[in-house]
């Protein structure tokens, strides 16, 4: 099950009860813009103890189409891949 941003406002508005919605909304909204930009400008995300995020260019390729079998060329394009830091990989697995 995904985390959509409003589950993550309430829990954000549950541990800080003091700080209004909108204000969390405000801060959530700049923290994910932020993280947009860098990577659109082609810079690595790190947040401590959660993962980083990165650009990666993936090579163009020949594939197939799976209903018709027909070969396609698939240009070059960007992804983001995402690591888990070992704190996470370690909450993750139930490790100490």
């Amino acid at each position: 099950m995904a985390i959509v941003k409003s589950k993550l406002l309430k829990q954000l508005k549950k541990n800080w009860p003091n700080f209004l919605l909108s204000d969390l909304n405000k801060v959530t909204d700049i923290v994910l813009n932020e993280i947009k930009r860098a990577l659109k400008r082609g810079d690595g995300v790190e947040l401590r103890n959660f993962g980083t995020w990165r650009v990666k260019t993936q090579k163009e390729s020949i594939r197939r189409n799976p209903k018709t079998g027909e070969k396609v060329a698939v240009p070059a394009k960007k992804v983001i891949s995402w690591k888990m830091s070992k704190e996470m990989f370690k909450k993750m697995n139930n490790e100490k």
